[in-house]
């Protein structure tokens, strides 16, 4: 990827944005096709097609597992082809997930062929999520320099969990109209639209550079990328099993307690868009994790749909810079033509994360309750925040990847 701080410093604050988001609107799109049906095919598991939490756990994990294991494939192919090839594959496979959704739909009187469905739908999906988002971020940094690789990374997150803040009680409200067909329909109509505007973009070259092995890469990151996997878990339960919660407790308004997460994952990315530059990245993230815990552990403790409201709210605050907090001191410790595959093994580990939290907080919620499940992942994102404070001791110097742009 080049670096081109010259060309970048020509554009003030709000070009430099402007630049970002002409490419992370295809991160968007991706994402918007993620959120439309979150809220709904947990339900739709488990009440429309009578199967237990556990297999509408799966469901939703089935994209995490698949995106973990295609991700390093997408950095890779990322710095060798250029940004814009992996982008545009990634699209055309949210594409063919809305179409599997549309076939789930077509065949919803047979449960087995109707869930089998889903879920290749589901790991379709999860490969086109990998793709489109590591292209766009690589592609976004490629534009506009390495040296504000933390505001494209940060830019990409708020565009993703938009998307799921507008997508997800969007999609209820399409599913009450339509059912899955006209979901289905509109996630394939986003999908044709997105790639119709990304074909005509200037492509970016990929790098000639020889790659270091992914062994190597793996080596200089997993350890960020643990603690980036217990922070994720927060997410994950919320996203995952938010739906159920509310309906074990005879309570509406799910989809608008994911909204409440996205919202403040938004918000504070934009309240906060230098905190990273100023503190430093991993102290960035040990306040994150303090906050998302009290948001996780007050969830567990609700007791009233407001309580629960507000616990989705501090969690995706607390969440909201976790990823990029962490993510740009990993992806500094390569050289630069492996920032590519560095970005993609470090998103891996919340790949992993989310993967494997639908199945086991599933059955622990068969066995213990939900409210159990959102206690026990707050522990474990206290231990993410011991984790994040010991690191710091070890790295007091961390590196800063940004530098003030122009007003």
């Amino acid at each position: 990827m080049p670096d081109s701080p010259a060309a970048a410093s020509e554009h003030g604050r709000f070009r430099l944005n402007l630049l970002i988001l002409s490419i992370v609107k295809f991160n968007f799109a991706s994402y918007l096709t993620i959120g439309l049906p979150l809220a709904v095919l947990p339900g739709f598991v488990h009440d429309g097609l009578g199967y237990n939490a556990f297999w509408a756990g799966l469901v939703i994990s089935l994209q995490y597992i698949a995106t973990l294991l295609s991700r390093p494939h997408a950095g890779r192919y990322a710095d060798l082809w250029g940004p814009k090839k992996v982008v545009v594959l990634g699209l055309v496979g949210c594409l063919l997930s809305g179409i599997c959704i549309l076939l789930s739909a077509l065949s919803d009187g047979q449960g087995v062929l109707s869930l089998v469905l889903l879920c290749l739908g589901r790991v379709i999906l999860g490969i086109g999520q990998s793709f489109s988002g590591t292209g766009t971020s690589l592609w976004g940094v490629a534009r506009v320099g390495s040296l504000h690789i933390g505001r494209v990374i940060s830019w990409n997150g708020i565009v993703t969990y938009g998307a799921m803040a507008i997508g997800a009680p969007l999609g209820v409200v399409i599913f009450r109209s339509g059912g899955l067909l006209l979901l289905s329909s509109i996630i394939i109509a986003i999908c044709l639209l997105a790639i119709a505007l990304a074909l005509p973009r200037a492509p970016v070259k990929g790098s000639k550079a020889k790659p270091l092995p992914f062994r190597d890469v793996l080596s200089k990151v997993y350890g960020f990328g643990l603690i980036l996997a217990m922070g994720s878990a927060g997410f994950g339960v919320i996203a995952t099993f938010i739906t159920l919660f509310y309906q074990d407790k005879g309570w509406d308004g799910a989809a608008f307690a994911l909204t409440m997460f996205s919202a403040a994952f938004v918000g504070t990315r934009l309240l906060f868009p230098n905190a990273i530059n100023k503190l430093g990245g991993l102290r960035v993230a040990s306040i994150c994790f303090a906050v998302e815990a009290m948001g996780l552990f007050l969830v567990a403790g609700s007791f009233d749909p407001w309580m629960a409201k507000m616990g989705a709210f501090l969690t995706g605050a607390g969440f909201s810079l976790v990823f990029p907090a962490i993510g740009v001191v990993a992806v500094k410790v390569v050289p630069q033509q492996n920032q590519g595959s560095a970005l993609a093994t470090y998103t891996a580990f919340m790949d992993l994360s989310l993967g494997i939290t639908g199945p086991i907080a599933g059955f622990i919620m068969s066995y213990a309750g939900v409210s159990l499940v959102y206690f026990l992942t707050a522990l474990l994102v206290c231990l993410a925040l011991f984790c994040t404070l010991r690191m710091i001791k070890r790295m007091p110097g961390e590196p800063m990847v940004e530098v003030k742009e122009n007003a």
